[in-house]
């Protein structure tokens, strides 16, 4: 078997860099990968993201706003500037995760 088979049933890892390529996913993938990818983010306290939606119709640009609407640690949002991805590409800012009190 080729080292490059890669098995449909395994998980596949991604990077938690900041920056979230919604192109190698399908749509339905989406609702559940946005909130997750952002939540692992926040854990390696990494709160700039770039999620990279494309142009197209903007059809998953409308579902990534709304996503990101109602997740309250995200902080703002807008679509990218020129350099970044102009409106084919969004910008989240989120908040830092709380700490637990020590005084405890």
């Amino acid at each position: 078997m080729s080292d490059n088979f890669l098995d449909p049933d395994q998980p596949v890892e991604f990077p938690i860099d900041g920056e979230l390529d919604l192109h190698i996913f399908s749509p339905s993938e989406v609702r559940e990968l946005v909130p997750e990818y952002l939540r692992a983010c926040r854990e390696k306290q990494i709160l700039d993201i770039r999620i990279i939606h494309g142009k197209g119709t903007g059809a998953l640009r409308r579902t990534v706003h709304a996503l990101l609407e109602a997740i309250p640690w995200v902080n703002d949002y807008y679509l990218a500037g020129p350099g970044s991805g102009s409106w084919g590409a969004t910008i989240a800012k989120l908040d830092p995760p709380v700490k637990p009190d020590a005084s405890g």
